[in-house]
């Protein structure tokens, strides 16, 4: 994921910043508690493209 794209990239739900998991694929909104895939180098950054994190699944990215 290009450093400088992640900079710019917001969660599309509350505005809020993002983290890149690299070994998921994912960019996590912490606030919403939503993981956004990243597919062949692409976010998919629409809410409807989200996956929920359940509530015992650590946050992880960084």
């Amino acid at each position: 994921m290009d450093s400088k794209l992640l900079e710019i990239l917001v969660c599309p739900v509350c505005k809020g910043p993002l983290v890149f998991d690299k070994s998921a694929q994912e960019l996590i909104c912490k606030a919403d508690r939503l993981a956004f895939p990243v597919r062949d180098g692409i976010p998919m950054m629409l809410e409807s493209e989200a996956r929920e994190l359940p509530a015992d699944e650590e946050v992880r990215g960084g």
